[in-house]
């Protein structure tokens, strides 16, 4: 029986693989995060853990846990809060959760694509509070999804997940990668992308090369009725510049799932029109974080195992 750190609760059932196969799970009762140095103190004694996009995994925890410490289970797909290069020098496997929150993740992005191109939160805002003084013929005229370009910059599964969507609704579809899919539409420069679309939608992993992928310069690329979604990573897009450019009228509107600093959200993003804000939703299906739990806890199984887990990240 090996023992488990879980950094935080996780839904009804996520935990069913650790616990069929017998390993002790060491988790708080009241569910407050752990700090750095107690994340630090908690691995000295663990054979795994299973933590949470909110975890920062850094070579400090992970020296603190070697050289017992075998795997990092990561209940998201991106694991950027994982520092995957010390874990592999340390011999310390890491698992992520992908697949089971495609379909998920591009509801919240169409969702957004919807409510931001038909400036869905400031007609419900004044709706709420008080100043809708009836119907007019033009109040909250938004923009036409049906028919417009869709540009998809990552086209994983996610992104094709949320091109097979937009296909619903007649939308054209572009898409940026750093290799030709060889599939209808894609671009190899994201500035062209960004110029021929209406709508842009977001779906890279943070890295280096990521972080202010969107920034002043290319958000000067987009037409000044263009939408952008984010649901990636909230660093993918300089939301400085964002805000700027929606209280200049440079574009028509945003939709976010993802921030630069969260919980933290920028004061002038909060304040900009034509923006709609999530609290990091993306996978926020009773049966979607379930199965992530699920699957994060099958790959601690099988690496205790000795077993190759199908989502291990440092094969």
């Amino acid at each position: 029986m090996a023992r488990v750190l879980v950094t935080r609760r996780l839904p009804d059932g996520g935990t069913e693989p650790l616990v069929t196969a017998g390993h002790e799970i060491i988790v708080r009762e009241d569910d407050t995060p752990f700090s750095h140095a107690e994340l630090c103190d908690a691995v000295r004694d663990v054979d795994a853990v299973v933590c949470l996009l909110t975890d920062p995994i850094d070579a400090d925890v992970l020296e603190a846990g070697a050289p017992r410490l075998r795997v990092v289970a990561n209940v998201a797909v991106g694991y950027d809060n994982v520092d995957v290069d010390a874990a592999t020098a340390a011999g310390i496997s890491v698992c992520n959760t992908p697949g089971v929150l495609d379909e998920t993740t591009a509801d919240l992005a169409f969702l957004l694509i919807l409510a931001a191109s038909r400036l869905a939160s400031d007609a419900e805002g004044d709706l709420r509070n008080g100043r809708w003084a009836g119907w007019g013929i033009n109040q909250y005229l938004g923009r036409d999804v049906h028919g417009a370009t869709l540009g998809v910059i990552g086209y994983g599964r996610i992104g094709k997940a949320v091109a097979r969507r937009a296909a619903g609704f007649g939308m054209q579809v572009l898409h940026h990668t750093r290799h030709d899919t060889g599939a209808p539409g894609w671009r190899a420069d994201v500035d062209d992308l960004l110029r021929e679309s209406d709508i842009v939608s977001l779906h890279v992993p943070l890295s280096t090369a990521t972080t202010h992928l969107i920034d002043d310069r290319r958000l000067r690329l987009l037409r000044p009725d263009a939408v952008i979604v984010n649901t990636a990573r909230g660093p993918v897009v300089d939301e400085e510049a964002l805000a700027t450019a929606l209280e200049d009228g440079r574009i028509f509107a945003a939709g976010l799932d993802v921030f630069e600093r969260e919980p933290e959200v920028h004061p002038r993003l909060l304040a900009a029109p034509r923006t709609v804000l999530l609290p990091h939703i993306g996978s926020a299906s009773r049966a979607t974080r379930t199965r992530m739990a699920q699957l994060a806890c099958e790959g601690v199984v099988a690496v205790l195992a000795g077993d190759r887990p199908p989502n291990l990240v440092n094969a």
